[in-house]
């Protein structure tokens, strides 16, 4: 499938500049840009979706961590008194 994309020339020269210093083509920087992008917006729109998910399930059931419950789990990661999971309460 081909594509083409129109872009000013003042972003056109930034792109061509940019490949020139990484010994790239343009082509293959526009291909890396989109990649990057289309990744990124996937995961904010499946972050998002998990949130959504995790409000509705809040809903229905009221179970739920605290701030500071999370903040103590987190805050034991990697030392001598590595926490468990905490239990979600109501």
């Amino acid at each position: 499938m081909a594509t083409s994309l129109k872009i000013d020339d003042s972003l056109k020269s930034r792109v061509q500049e940019l490949a020139s210093q990484r010994r790239r083509s343009a082509h293959w920087i526009m291909l890396e840009a989109i990649q990057q992008y289309v990744d990124r917006e996937e995961a904010r729109e499946s972050f998002k979706q998990e949130a959504l998910a995790s409000w509705a399930a809040y809903q229905e059931t009221g179970r739920h961590l605290t701030g500071e419950e999370v903040r103590t789990w987190l805050n034991s990661w990697g030392t001598d008194d590595d926490k468990t999971v905490p239990e979600c309460h109501k």
